[in-house]
């Protein structure tokens, strides 16, 4: 069993720039080669069977590659499956060996990004587990491991996918199928300055190309169009920011999206028999929280001493929590909260009440804590 102040451990390697890079040339793999890979991953996961067996069913991280063959120069999604709520941070490596190879932990509560020494400015982490790796190459074949732990740094779940660059694949159209396109937001929740990718799902056979438009399919919202059997250039559209990247399978990317971001994205898929199918998804962008700060009153009436504090922040649809020396804090029959939980009021107030007070605001994606008012 792997201890967590080893885990830790590894998590503090990855996080230092210590000089360690990519090598510089990886041999091409071939069909000669497919019976060792084979070896290769069934003693990591018979492995990994011995090791994490105690693990509930519930806790199974899966990673799922999209698309599942990608040839060099394109991107691929690492997208992850059942991550569980009680995983407080997750860290992705490049290879089986995690010493010295982390790409990127990702710590939920405070939604921070520490790069590690396999950082190659190509990646991009999600908070759902997912990592983007974009513009591949031939030195990123190999194994990419993901694993999450808890609030005390112990691993919960470690689970490892192989990447196999293509030098070309063949486009020659798709296999039937009954399901519509969709398109899933990766992530599903983004923040202000943030990325988010809008993932085309199960599109038609025999694809010619797509449009992206912003709202509904008039030519002056269009963001982006490309022509897939000559492999055409993508053209940009009236609505093109230039934060935006059309992938050949459809998908889009959007790179520091804001609030005027949010809204109706629709893709337009024309097939080779001229007709054309439609999918949506709708874009919402959340506010980063801003740090909210307290103010205090203290009080006396007819010989009872009161004071209240009140928690101001200008963002609205906002949760809020009270902490009383740095834990959170319990009311007592002594405490009142005002309905939208920005106010409280101790009367009276005792001894006992004296230490430090913070508020802490959260939307969906963020959270920031005021910094701390002693009483008395």
């Amino acid at each position: 069993m792997v201890r967590g102040s080893e885990s830790m451990e590894v998590m503090l390697l990855m996080s230092a720039k210590d000089g360690g890079h990519s090598p510089t040339h990886t041999a091409k793999l071939s069909d000669d080669c497919t019976y060792l890979i084979l070896v290769v991953f069934l003693i990591f996961f018979l492995a990994s069977l011995l090791i994490f067996g105690h693990l509930p069913t519930t806790a199974r991280v899966i990673t799922e590659l999209v698309p599942p063959e990608v040839a060099e120069g394109e991107n691929v999604l690492f997208m992850v499956h059942n991550l569980p709520e009680n995983v407080k941070s997750f860290a992705w490596f490049k290879g089986l060996k995690m010493e010295k190879q982390g790409i990127a932990t990702y710590r939920r509560r405070k939604s921070l990004v520490t790069n590690g020494p396999m950082h190659s400015g190509r990646e991009t982490i999600y908070r759902n587990g997912s990592l983007l790796l974009q513009k591949v190459s031939h030195n990123d074949t190999g194994f990419f491991t993901l694993q999450t732990y808890d609030r005390h740094a112990k691993i919960l779940s470690t689970t490892s996918v192989y990447l196999h660059v293509h030098d070309f694949l063949w486009k020659c159209g798709r296999l039937a199928t009954s399901s519509q396109p969709t398109i899933e937001s990766v992530p599903p929740k983004v923040v202000e300055w943030g990325d988010v990718l809008l993932l085309v799902h199960n599109p038609p056979e025999n694809v010619v190309g797509f449009v992206w438009v912003k709202g509904m399919t008039e030519s002056k919202n269009i963001v982006a169009a490309r022509y897939i059997p000559d492999r055409k250039a993508t053209m940009l559209g009236p609505a093109y920011s230039g934060r935006e990247t059309l992938y050949s399978d459809g998908s889009l990317l959007l790179r520091n999206v804001t609030l005027n971001d949010s809204g109706l994205y629709t893709l337009e898929i024309l097939r080779t028999d001229m007709t054309t199918e439609a999918a949506q998804v709708q874009l919402k962008v959340h506010k980063s929280v801003t740090q909210p700060l307290i103010e205090m009153t203290d009080a006396t009436v007819a010989g009872c001493r009161f004071v209240t504090f009140t928690c101001i922040s200008p963002d609205t649809d906002v949760s809020i929590r009270w902490i009383f020396n740095n834990n959170t804090l319990y009311l007592t029959e002594r405490m009142t909260l005002s309905p939208t939980k920005c106010g409280l009021r101790i009367n009276p107030v005792k001894s006992e009440d004296a230490g430090e007070y913070q508020c802490e605001v959260s939307n969906q994606v963020s959270m920031k804590t005021s910094l701390p008012i002693s009483w008395p």
